[in-house]
C-alpha cells in the first residue's frame, strides 16, 4: 500500500518524510521527528525504497568527492530528480492495466 500524498505510518506523511530524508540521514532532526520518520519507513515499502536511493546517492557523492560536500545546487537537482522519480514509480505502482 503507498501512503505517498497522504498520512502513512507513524502519523508523518509520505512527502513529508521524504523532503526530510536528508535531514534524517544527518541526523539533524530532533528526536521526536526522527522517531516518526524511522517508524514511516519501517512501515511504507515505497518511502523505504526511497531512502534506500537517497543513502545510495549520498554514499556514491561520498566516495567521489572524497568526503567533500556536495554543492547546494547538486543536492537540489539529485532530490527534485528523485522526488519525480518517486512519484513515476507510485503512478506505475497504481496503474491498472
Amino acid at each position: 500500500m503507498s501512503f505517498i500524498g497522504g498520512f502513512g505510518p507513524g502519523d508523518i506523511d509520505c512527502d513529508d518524510v521524504l523532503k526530510d530524508v536528508y535531514l534524517y540521514l544527518d541526523d539533524e532532526s530532533d528526536v521526536e521527528v526522527r522517531n516518526r520518520i524511522r517508524r514511516h519507513l519501517d512501515a511504507c515499502a515505497p518511502c523505504l525504497r526511497q531512502y534506500g536511493l537517497e543513502q545510495d546517492v549520498r554514499s556514491l557523492v561520498a566516495r567521489c568527492c572524497g568526503g567533500d560536500q556536495a554543492p547546494k545546487a547538486l543536492h537540489d537537482r539529485i532530490q527534485l530528480r528523485l522526488g519525480e522519480v518517486c512519484a513515476e514509480a507510485a503512478h506505475r505502482e497504481l496503474r491498472t492495466d
